[in-house]
């Protein structure tokens, strides 16, 4: 059995991509992944370590934020684009195909609907991308962690290391906050203002500044007195208040050490902190296309299970009332929760339902 699976751009849609080519790799399927030259699809799997048996970057355009006349520009770019896309999947014998979405899988996509090879989409996140829905009713299954109509509910894709290292919490002793590989500004200067409060309390920071701003932050927090430490090492020594750090590829262990955390809400992120049975406050990244990270999160607000600020709102929130609710909220009661939420085995079973698919 061959599949290709298209998509990508951002990290999230690339990391169900991995997932998906891990769980093919496992049941010995051959994989042609296709992604795009613009987004972070080569930083993720233009090496050795990559998941899929063939690899393919063809220039997809996002159509999203583009004006009139760029829209219909980007969309014909991606139809011609999608002709290469139609006969790689013909060269690789393909017998199925998997969008995980992002601009990044416009061409592969396009090019299997083209070329009449089932066609299966997963929508990571609670509002529904523009390619998604505009594809949905070319695919044979809609794959999906949240509600839609006519969805094959499956578990989020996630790494098995986040269900190996989860643990309920009871108590504050660590702070996370992350804000992505590339980090956000509004969290990081969050916990500058949140850390002299955080201190009182003997309440421990672990902090994902980003590449960006990783610098500026390191030095606020030296400016402001703190004993940063100098690894994750040094940090669980205990004799150090912060580790300030900008990307980490053992996300499942940093988490396993925090408490509490305080995150965007992208969906990987979200699924990940709910495997790990770490209670959250979710501040969405405003810009995100249809406010998606506010719907992702709202999902477990509305299970009352986790909080949630906007980014405005936390511009204007009281630092020391803030500081007081994290304190007081219920880290047992939502930790349990969370862990009975979570479920396993997400990759496994979208692969399995469309092997099931083919054979019938």
């Amino acid at each position: 059995m061959n599949i290709a699976i298209t998509g990508g751009g951002t990290g999230g849609h690339l990391a169900i991509a991995r997932a998906l080519g891990e769980e093919c790799k496992k049941q010995g399927i051959t994989t042609l992944y296709i992604g795009g030259t613009k987004g972070q699809d080569k930083q993720w799997f233009d090496n050795e370590s990559t998941p899929f048996t063939h690899i393919a970057f063809l220039d997809s355009m996002p159509v999203v934020n583009q004006s009139f006349f760029g829209k219909w520009s980007a969309l014909a770019k991606n139809i011609t684009e999608s002709l290469s896309a139609k006969k790689l999947l013909k060269e690789h014998n393909i017998n199925a195909c998997i969008s995980v979405g992002g601009f990044s899988a416009a061409t592969g996509s396009f090019g299997a609907i083209f070329s009449r090879i089932p066609f299966f989409i997963h929508e990571q996140n609670a509002c529904m991308g523009s390619l998604n829905k505009l594809l949905k009713p070319f695919a044979k299954r809609f794959f999906s962690s949240f509600e839609y109509p006519n969805v094959t509910f499956t578990p989020y894709p996630i790494n098995s290391d986040f269900f190996i290292k989860q643990r309920e919490r009871d108590t504050l002793k660590t702070i996370a906050f992350f804000g992505g590989s590339q980090g956000a500004k509004a969290i990081n200067e969050l916990a500058l203002n949140l850390a002299p409060l955080l201190k009182e309390k003997n309440v421990k920071i672990l902090h994902q500044a980003g590449k960006i701003d990783y610098e500026n932050t390191y030095k606020a927090y030296v400016e402001k007195g703190f004993n940063l430490a100098d690894s994750m090492q040094d940090f669980k020594s205990g004799e150090k208040d912060i580790f300030v750090f900008d990307f980490s590829k053992d996300m499942a262990e940093l988490m396993n050490i925090a408490d509490f955390c305080i995150s965007r809400a992208g969906a990987s992120s979200l699924w990940e902190l709910v495997s790990n049975g770490l209670p959250t406050l979710f501040i969405p990244y405003p810009y995100a296309a249809k406010n998606h990270q506010y719907f992702n999160a709202k999902s477990l607000i509305d299970k009352d299970l986790a909080l949630l600020h906007t980014q405005d709102e936390i511009s204007r929130i009281d630092i020391n009332d803030l500081a007081q609710k994290i304190t007081q909220i219920n880290l047992s009661t939502i930790s349990k929760s969370l862990i009975t939420m979570a479920q396993k085995n997400g990759a496994e079973c979208i692969i399995n339902h469309i092997r099931q698919y083919l054979k019938n």
